[in-house]
């Protein structure tokens, strides 16, 4: 589950119809209801955020929002998406990894999920981060 406070339109998440789980955006928030507007493949519903679970971060999601992986070396792998950097070390993966956008640099060390990422890109750069 997604803490309702967390969630701000465009983020990513998944959203649970009838036991199946559907990727989508984050249209709309409803803060007096405490209903989001997700926007999947198929359609446009509210979900209440117990229906809402993050998706984790891994080198997929990074490569649909645009990301260019590079691997410098040292066992070191660098995701670039103009001047935002994402730089982790391949044995620790997204457990332990540093973000970057010019003299914001920030040590993150706990798995993170999409939104979160997404959320920190928009605090960095204040640009949305999408697809």
């Amino acid at each position: 589950m997604i803490k309702f406070n967390q969630i701000k339109p465009g983020d990513y998440v998944l959203a649970e119809y009838e036991g199946e789980l559907w990727e989508g955006i984050v249209n709309e928030v409803n803060r007096e209801d405490k209903e989001v507007c997700v926007q999947t493949e198929v359609q446009e519903f509210w979900f209440k955020p117990e229906d809402l679970k993050p998706i984790p971060l891994d080198e997929t999601q990074l490569l649909k929002f645009g990301f260019e992986k590079e691997i410098p070396g040292d066992g070191w792998i660098k995701y670039k998406k103009g001047p935002f950097r994402i730089l982790q070390n391949e044995k620790g993966g997204f457990q332990d990894f540093e973000i970057w956008y010019r003299e914001d640099r920030r040590h993150i060390k706990q798995p993170i999920h999409v939104h979160e990422l997404q959320n920190h890109y928009y605090d960095m750069t204040k640009v949305e981060l999408g697809r």
